[in-house]
């Protein structure tokens, strides 16, 4: 009997339907990957840092040209609307242009001032870093990870999620246009049980990864085995704190964006609304109202504001979210059924009378479910966001600036957007604490998370006598 070869499926979440299938790489063809990353690695260490810079706006320049390709793809495989789509590769392309301009400055050497007549600190990269993507944001999370690192001297191998095999096979198709060696950066299509396996090659020097908590503990644990670096950016239960003082309409409606944005599937989506009870019941309909113009369809189509979820489980999990928190006592004022034959659509949903132990309240929701609790005051408003396991994201809306500056410093979280939505950007750091994750991406912080921070110090070298003390290690 033949070995049935295992496939990775590209299916189109609005209509269910497979587009493509890629097979998995065979073990002589993830070798080939990986040694061609090590091979690469000095030459693109000892490229210059400006030259590096080239690349990225390079790189920005095949995606801006691409744009209309490389959308279509992203609503293909993972169901986003074109016009969210676009805006993605848009996102990336900045990306690149922020660490092309920043490049220099980020990784300049700094002195530091000593008993040496010189010494100072360097960033120096560190080797190939696998990088373990997901498949919402299927192209900026993968950019997000891989610019910085690439900036800073590394190569990378990406491992993408299984259901969206074209994009990382494009992914690799921009950088390789943009001029950057043979190697530097690989795409692995394979299974997570051949990724555990990366993981502990020696050409591998570190591992960073966007998913849930769980998976993020199981490679934390892979890594740490090996001693080697690791950057988490897990789940998140964002809290969007509604205080008594903040204006509603706006607040209502950047809610709306914020939670049904890419059908609610993001890490820092608006998920727990924990609102006051005197501004609740006005909050409360402005969201139901927003939440109902929503416009649910085909994410081909150019008017569509939410498409489908990217697979059916993810439709069935949040199906069963909702339906344990009604029989607790939620009630459902907007939405709450699928939509149409074909595809994973689901309406935008709304539910209030929440409390904290519901299931809606206590897990990550990930799809289009907008759950609304009511507190007294500010301190129990505070209390419910910082009651997760999560510390991704979060929001505050008070008219008051400095109230929401000192209420967003109590929010245990990596993050706080006070009268705005939560979103990432390369110029700020971004990453959470607790199940969310540790490690930051982006701004100079992210380029800093895998280099050798390497200090040197510098003495002269002729034969003269020193009155330097004893050196206690």
């Amino acid at each position: 009997m033949a070995t049935r070869v295992k496939r990775l499926v590209s299916v189109d979440p609005a209509t269910g339907e497979t587009v493509e299938e890629f097979d998995h790489m065979s073990d002589d063809e993830v070798e080939r990957v990986l040694d061609a990353s090590r091979r690469a690695f000095p030459e693109w260490r000892d490229t210059p840092v400006d030259e590096r810079a080239a690349r990225l706006r390079d790189a920005a320049a095949v995606l801006r040209r691409e744009r209309e390709r490389l959308a279509a793809i992203i609503t293909r495989e993972m169901g986003k609307p074109i016009t969210e789509a676009r805006a993605e590769v848009e996102k990336c392309a900045f990306c690149c242009e922020h660490y092309a301009a920043n490049a220099a400055r980020f990784l300049a050497d700094e002195p530091a001032p000593s008993d040496s007549p010189r010494s100072f600190v360097a960033f120096e990269p560190v080797g190939t870093i696998l990088s373990v993507m997901p498949w919402n944001f299927p192209f900026w999370q993968a950019f997000r990870a891989a610019v910085p690192a690439l900036c800073a001297g590394n190569t990378m191998v990406l491992k993408h999620a299984a259901n969206v095999p074209r994009c990382a096979v494009e992914i690799e198709a921009v950088f390789r246009e943009a001029g950057m060696p043979t190697g530097a950066f690989g795409t692995l299509l394979v299974d997570g049980k051949t990724a555990s396996r990366v993981i502990a090659d020696p050409r591998i020097r570190g591992v960073t990864l966007t998913g849930s908590d769980t998976t993020g503990a199981l490679v934390a644990a892979a890594a740490g085995e090996q001693l080697k670096k690791t950057v988490l950016e897990l789940g998140g239960s964002d809290a969007f704190l509604v205080l008594e003082d903040a204006e509603i309409g706006r607040a209502a409606e950047t809610a709306v964006r914020s939670r049904f944005q890419n059908c609610g599937q993001s890490c820092i989506a608006a998920k727990r609304f924990i609102v006051v009870d005197g501004v609740a019941e006005e909050f409360e309909e402005a969201l139901v109202e927003h939440t109902r113009r929503l416009r649910v369809g085909d994410p081909r189509d150019e008017t569509t504001q939410m498409g489908p979820l990217a697979r059916e489980d993810l439709r069935e999990a949040l199906q069963q979210q909702l339906a344990d928190s009604v029989a607790a006592g939620a009630v459902v004022r907007s939405g709450g059924h699928r939509v149409g034959e074909r595809g994973w659509f689901f309406e935008p949903t709304v539910i209030t009378r929440c409390t904290a132990d519901m299931t809606a309240f206590r897990e990550e929701t990930f799809g289009p479910l907008a759950a609304v609790m009511r507190v007294r005051d500010e301190a129990e408003a505070v209390a419910v966001a910082n009651d997760s396991p999560y510390g991704l994201g979060g929001n505050v809306w008070t008219r008051d600036r400095d109230r929401g500056v000192r209420v967003a410093r109590r929010l245990d979280t990596g993050g706080v957007f006070i009268n705005a939505m939560t979103h990432s950007d390369p110029r700020l750091p971004f990453g959470g604490v607790k199940r969310s994750g540790y490690g930051r991406e982006l701004s100079y912080y992210g380029i800093r998370e895998f280099v050798n921070i390497q200090t040197i110090w510098v003495e002269d070298g002729d034969d003269a006598a020193t009155d330097a003390q004893p050196v206690v290690e």
